[in-house]
């Protein structure tokens, strides 16, 4: 058996790291979602909020993922991955019309 056959874990990006864009969304819990998918897959990201001053530019924000750039190419590969794959959603529209019966008669 090896002696210590675990790799290191690593380490959130640290703040001089060069980290790259590799995803932005409007919606916080998108942003959410692909990074618990990157650090599944053992890829740290931050993410950074684009909100500006919306009296001055309206619609303009939004949630940035970084990661290191060693880890962008991957990461990009994942995040499109997941966006191709069928929806594994739960909550898909099902068509209940066939399960109502005429309410009982008082």
């Amino acid at each position: 058996m090896a002696a210590n056959s675990t790799p290191e874990p690593r380490q959130r990006p640290l703040p001089d790291e060069k980290l790259v864009r590799v995803f932005d969304t409007e919606q916080e819990s998108e942003a959410l979602i692909v990074r618990g998918l990157l650090e599944s897959s053992g890829i740290d990201s931050d993410i950074t909020s684009l909100d500006a001053q919306q009296d001055i530019l309206p619609g303009v924000g939004g949630t940035v993922i970084l990661v290191r750039e060693e880890d962008a190419a991957e990461a990009r590969r994942l995040i499109e991955e997941y966006r191709r794959s069928p929806s594994n959603d739960d909550t898909a529209e099902v068509d209940i019309s066939e399960d109502i019966s005429e309410p009982p008669e008082r």
